[in-house]
């Protein structure tokens, strides 16, 4: 009796064995068949007309880079899961905003690799205005039924210039705070050698005001070409690496103080040059 005791509970724990390694086999999939993962993460990058095409092509490339890099798949060991889920969404104006590289899970060097290739070989173009709000919004709606399940929803907005089209900028970052989302900046500063109208000096303060905004936000000013890949891989590691405070409130406001700058600045100075 002990034997036949015994011989049940090995092959119970054989199943058992054979079950865990079946399950580790694929990503866990939560009751409602979404795909748990660490982070679901939207870049959204300006391609307006300011962005010229040596700017452009930095921007692009320090994602690249960024996504290869061993500091970040380092950083991608560091989850419960070991995944992320990312998308690339390109934007301009409040009426042009398209997804670059649908919704992909990164989970090591293969999957990271695949993702830069196919962001490195997309088509380049460049579009009328400035919609920060914009492409908060077109990042939120990436978010529904995107088949993933995470603790933490980021939109993380890369440009170098303000809202000067759509809706103000904080209607949108607070609409997005209060459903949970955090947005984290990497503003363009200074990176061309001349200001167009639309530019302001202090791009990086509207960014930390006006810009982004809940658990953990942080921005990453870009100030020469030299430090751009490096710039988004910090940025990148960060969010990645970074783990949800449950000391903290549900929703942030971006900045605990009155804003430095004008939120609606890029809107005023667009008025002041074409009066619309």
């Amino acid at each position: 009796m002990a034997y036949s005791l015994i011989r049940l509970l090995v092959g119970f724990l054989g199943q058992a064995l054979a079950l865990f390694v079946l399950l580790g086999a694929y990503p866990a999939q939560a009751r409602d068949g979404t795909t748990e993962v660490d982070v679901e993460l939207v870049f959204a990058v300006d391609i307006s007309y300011s962005m010229d095409t040596t700017e452009q092509r930095l921007q692009r490339q320090g994602y690249v880079e960024a996504l290869r890099s061993e500091a970040f798949l380092n950083a991608l060991k560091s989850g419960s899961t070991g995944r992320i889920a990312v998308t690339y969404l390109q934007w301009a104006s409040e009426y042009d905003q398209d997804v670059v590289v649908p919704w992909t899970v990164i989970d090591g060097p293969a999957s990271a690799s695949a993702f830069a290739e196919q962001l490195a070989n997309a088509p380049y173009r460049r579009a009328q205005r400035t919609s920060i709000s914009g492409a908060i919004d077109a990042s939120v709606k990436l978010f529904a039924g995107n088949g993933f399940a995470s603790a933490r929803q980021i939109i993380d907005v890369s440009g170098d210039g303000p809202n000067n089209s759509g809706r103000p900028v904080t209607q949108a970052r607070d609409e997005a705070l209060a459903l949970g989302m955090t947005i984290n900046g990497l503003p363009l500063v200074g990176i061309r050698s001349f200001m167009s109208p639309a530019d302001i000096a202090e791009l990086d303060i509207y960014y930390e005001d006006c810009v982004i905004g809940g658990f953990d936000a942080f921005m990453v000013p870009v100030r020469d070409a030299q430090s751009f890949v490096e710039a988004t891989r910090t940025k990148l590691v960060r969010e990645i690496a970074s783990l949800p405070s449950l000391s903290r409130p549900l929703v942030q406001r971006a900045a605990l103080r009155e804003p430095r700058i004008s939120c609606m600045i890029g809107e005023s100075l667009w008025r002041n040059r074409w009066g619309n």
